[in-house]
């Protein structure tokens, strides 16, 4: 796996805000300058705007949003207090089920798209049919870390690039054969996207131009990162 020789990241400002049934490929077509090959970043939280999935909640009742995590789970796997981690129908192990309050107006909670895949599948053809440039979309998340504090962006949806890079068999610097190394770049991108954009700077979208277009036109999809059952150490 090669990067180019520079990898450049674009806030895309101007976007407002987003509201049920608003075309998002017509608001970044323009506010956003598209190249070819561009990966364009998108929060799951304009999705979820866009595509009606927010849902009316107590803000100020911590039993709400447990209640409301569950229903949107297929497994609760850990609780504490009004923590819960769960699995999503997507496969996804996550914090309440990716239920979220923040940047969304009082009394409102957003939950992940149906579909993410399709939804960045949509958003990379209204795109192209606005613009002419075929780019990438990610739809991204923020995802914590079950060994480690904080929280990152994560890829929780991809059309048009590839989510996995196995370069097993391959070899390393000093001639090696590479036997376990799968890099997930989706992943990789929505981190870097995340760096302009931000957590309340009002900036839901970014464009990451300059990666190895050979990642690029794949028919990948999001369930390619999710780790199989019979892999899986800790569930």
């Amino acid at each position: 796996m090669a990067l180019g020789s520079s990898i450049t990241v674009l806030a895309v400002t101007g976007i407002g805000e987003v509201r049920a049934g608003d075309d998002l490929a017509a608001m970044i077509a323009e506010h956003a300058t598209l190249e070819p090959g561009d990966v364009v970043v998108v929060t799951q939280k304009i999705v979820s705007k866009a595509e009606g999935r927010m849902v009316r909640i107590d803000p100020d009742d911590p039993a709400a949003k447990q209640a409301l995590a569950e229903t949107e789970s297929v497994r609760i796997l850990r609780r504490r207090g009004a923590l819960v981690v769960t699995e999503t129908r997507h496969g996804f192990v996550c914090a309440n089920s990716g239920v979220d309050l923040s940047n969304v107006a009082d009394g409102w909670a957003a939950l992940l798209p149906v579909d993410p895949d399709r939804s960045a599948r949509r958003l990379r053809d209204g795109l192209r049919a606005r613009t002419g440039v075929e780019v990438a979309v990610i739809v991204s998340d923020t995802f914590g870390r079950a060994w480690r504090r904080g929280v990152t962006d994560v890829a929780i949806g991809c059309a048009g690039i590839r989510a996995i890079v196995d370069l097993r068999g391959t070899e390393d610097a000093l001639g090696r054969e590479l036997v376990a190394t799968e890099v997930c770049v989706v992943d990789e991108v929505a981190s870097a996207a995340e760096l302009v954009m931000g957590k309340s700077a009002g900036v839901p979208v970014a464009i990451v131009r300059g990666v190895d277009a050979r990642w690029l036109g794949k028919g990948a999809v999001l369930s390619d990162v999710v780790r199989p059952y019979d892999e899986d150490l800790f569930r």
